[in-house]
């Protein structure tokens, strides 16, 4: 009634015509995502395998079960052997350590001459 129909079917004053326009919203939210959410945890993902190379025997370390043990042996890249209680060794995957608590110091192999 009030509004005429010429006024009526005027395009939008940001161009919805355009694709770019319309698709401004996903891409911003696609960006904020990346930047708080994929960024972040691709920094983690590095320092924990960072981390993990660097496990040496003398290290107190946290299992992802939550146990405290002592590195006894490294085996391979992809196992260790923690001492878990006095005389109670298990061999544990690398990649589930959790945490590496305290560095122990290199400790000489045995058999190796002064």
């Amino acid at each position: 009634m009030f509004i005429s129909s010429a006024f009526a079917q005027t395009g939008s004053p940001f161009g919805g015509d355009n694709m770019l326009v319309s698709l401004l919203p996903f891409i911003l939210i696609f960006v904020i995502m990346y930047l708080l959410i994929l960024r972040p945890q691709q920094k983690r993902v590095k320092q924990h395998a960072e981390m993990v190379k660097n496990v040496r025997r003398g290290d107190t370390v946290v299992t992802s079960g939550g146990l405290v043990a002592k590195v006894t042996k490294v085996i391979d890249d992809d196992k260790i052997e923690i001492e878990v209680a006095d005389g109670v060794r298990a061999v544990q995957m690398r990649a589930m350590v959790s945490d590496v608590r305290a560095k122990g110091e290199p400790v000489k192999e045995e058999g190796a001459s002064s």
